[in-house]
């Protein structure tokens, strides 16, 4: 292993010597005698001798009515020896509700603190990797959680406040105390300003939500399997992907004091969350992506594919606003479910994270910032690059719906269908995309499927796409599903097993300094694989009297078309030849989506509906893949895949 990687503790001595002899090159300025640093910085700072403090920051708020200033604490940990030399160092913060009551990464992990309480543990290895190497790590209570006052308002305003408040004090705009109440005034006089916000989750999404605001000082944000617009997390254009709304979700999180004291913000996070699937100004609040225009910082943004916790509109979304405003930024798709790459690709990770802060915290010249923009992953752990992402020469690309032979066995291709042809299905709550796509070639009443015949090439999907579909329903309300299948043999990552696509071993690898409070060594994993002959890669919801762009809802009226565009997640999908590709359109996708109140029949009018995809190549690609003429597909066959896919209430 590279000493760049991994280390242990020297001896005092020994740490003596070396800061002696190194410290004048490596914290230097990085642009010192005109020059920007090349190389990477290296772990020179004792870990074990490195500041611990914690600082409350006022936010400005008071989320409690008490008539005081919320303080929001932030723990530090720092490298000692700059701050000796009168030298300011860079941040990596994480700004989380998790810290005491769930914990972070695969061993959930929560912070500890001594009888005084002085912290010991900061989760996860950014602490004992980082702070070697000249960076401080502030990890931060969310307002309402730990030892912070307010309240969690899940993605709103009190919390991207006070995060946002944390970065203010590290620039000297916002006052810190030593204690949460009275306390001396403290200034982080040993900081440079330039913050990197880092996290998976509800911390990732922070870290968009505060680089939505565009406060200076953020020069980059690393957003691992993070929500984009809040709704997006709780709805899919009108239908419920799950039971409860923000408010059970922020008494997950809550401290005692703010279980307590917020049952007001509380009511105002039921209140502003109908389960109706509205739109409301409190989703418009928690919408990041309509501020991609304020987006200062650069963004190296990871998500699993088949992540069916946050779904993978959410980075879809993001990612295109990002591309609109001309933000710098870098991508990672995996094949796994709502893991973190420190738990799919650990030493690749760690090497480019160590890469793009050096750059954009430390000015290191790297190259990172003009590598290639994308890593993917195609089967368990064989990764490709992209220079652009979606790849380049992609392009929405119409594909028909032909009933076929009928009976539900329709076609995709290229042929507009007749005129007055239709199919139709009966919403099945009991059945979802796993039963659907085993029964892909069997005609049954709970759903339709458009199928290509065999690809004579490779077909590759790059980015999001939409159905359009125009269906009558027979009853009051109706919901849609329309999902993309891979139908052939793969290994896949197992998304629907228990650690979403890793196993954790029992072994252990160390990353960075320990001490005997805080291990920088974690639990391996490897990839949890299991062998298939379908694979979903591609989802799209709606309630269809969610039709109209405004997403405020109207009961259907039985027997009149309505016209709705339902939203292909974002992926990046290579359908091989010799294997087909479907389009499954149903009702209740059991598991991710919520059943309607009402058990409907819906029609849908092929001739007045179409899929726009992001096909690689564009209309000829398809052709060369698919043939001009009529396509077939095999009857009878029962193919099998992932099952089970988790149907997740939590976030972490």
């Amino acid at each position: 292993m590279s000493l760049a990687r991994r280390f242990r503790i020297p001896s005092i001595a020994v740490v003596a010597v070396v800061v002696t002899a190194l410290v004048a090159a490596f914290t230097a300025p990085a642009m010192a005698h005109g020059r920007p640093r090349t190389g990477p910085t290296q772990p020179v700072y004792s870990y074990a001798n490195a500041i611990r403090e914690s600082v409350w920051v006022d936010t400005g708020l008071d989320g409690e009515g008490n008539g005081k200033r919320d303080r929001v604490a932030a723990d530090i940990i720092r490298p000692r020896e700059p701050a000796a030399a009168g030298q300011k160092v860079p941040v990596i913060m994480d700004a989380s509700p998790y810290y005491s009551c769930c914990g972070r990464g695969n061993e959930n992990q929560v912070k500890t603190y001594d009888k005084n309480g002085k912290p010991v543990q900061f989760p996860l290895y950014y602490d004992n990797y980082f702070v070697p190497r000249g960076y401080a790590v502030v990890l931060v209570d969310l307002a309402g959680t730990n030892r912070s006052d307010g309240c969690v308002d899940v993605g709103g305003p009190s919390d991207i406040t006070s995060a946002k408040a944390v970065i203010d004090w590290l620039n000297g705009r916002a006052k810190g105390y030593s204690s949460r109440t009275g306390g001396q005034a403290t200034t982080a006089s040993w900081a440079n300003g330039s913050v990197g916000m880092i996290g998976k989750s509800w911390d990732g999404t922070i870290a968009n939500g505060v680089a939505a605001t565009g406060v200076a000082g953020l020069k980059t944000v690393v957003p691992i399997s993070a929500i984009s617009s809040w709704y997006d997390y709780y709805f899919a254009q009108g239908a419920a992907l799950y039971d409860g709304g923000p408010d059970a979700l922020a008494g997950d999180v809550e401290s005692r004091n703010a279980q307590a004291n917020c049952s007001a913000e509380q009511q105002r996070l039921r209140d502003g969350a109908p389960r109706d699937g509205d739109w409301t100004s409190a989703w418009q609040q928690r919408d990041y992506a309509a501020d991609a225009a304020k987006v200062k910082a650069s963004v190296f943004l990871v998500h699993g594919m088949e992540d069916l916790n946050v779904r993978t509109k959410n980075f879809g979304q993001w990612w295109d606003a990002l591309a609109a405003h001309g933000v710098q930024r870098k991508i990672w798709l995996s094949q796994t479910g709502h893991v973190d790459p420190f738990d799919y690709r650990r030493s690749a990770w760690v090497d480019t994270l160590h890469q793009w802060f050096d750059h954009y915290l430390m000015g290191v010249d790297n190259g990172i910032d003009r590598a290639p923009m994308a890593d993917i992953e195609r089967t368990p752990d064989h990764w490709t690059t992209d220079a652009v992402w979606p790849a380049p020469g992609t392009a929405a690309t119409e594909v028909r719906l032909d009933p076929g032979s009928g009976n539900g066995l329709g076609t995709l291709g290229v042929a507009p269908p007749a005129a007055g042809s239709t199919e139709t299905y009966t919403d099945d709550p009991s059945q979802s995309e796993t039963d659907w796509s085993a029964q892909v070639d069997q005609a049954n009443s709970d759903k339709v499927a458009f199928t290509t015949g065999v690809l004579k090439r490779d077909l590759r999907l790059s980015g999001s796409g939409t159905v359009t579909l125009t269906a009558t329903s027979s009853t009051t309300s109706a919901h849609l599903s329309a999902v993309l299948v891979d139908l052939g043999p793969a290994t896949i990552r197992n998304y629907g097993g228990d650690g979403e696509g890793i196993t954790t071993l029992n072994t252990k690898s160390c990353w960075g300094e320990s001490t005997s409070g805080d291990s920088a060594c974690f639990h391996d994993t490897a990839a949890d694989t299991t062998n298939v002959n379908y694979t979903v890669f591609s989802r799209g919801w709606a309630d269809l009297g969610h039709y109209a762009p405004s997403l405020h809802g109207v009961p259907l009226t039985p027997g009149q078309p309505y016209t709705i565009t339902l939203r292909l997640a974002a992926s990046d999908h290579v359908v091989p030849a010799g294997h087909r590709l479907a389009l499954i359109v149903a009702g209740t996708d059991n598991g991710l989506i919520v059943a309607p109140d009402t058990t409907p029949t819906v029609s849908v009018d092929l001739a007045h509906s179409s899929a726009d995809l992001p096909l690689v190549g564009g209309y000829p690609a398809l052709i060369r893949a698919v043939g001009p003429g009529p396509v077939t597909h095999p009857v009878g066959r029962t193919l099998s895949g992932v099952r089970g896919a988790p149907r997740m209430s939590r976030l972490p």
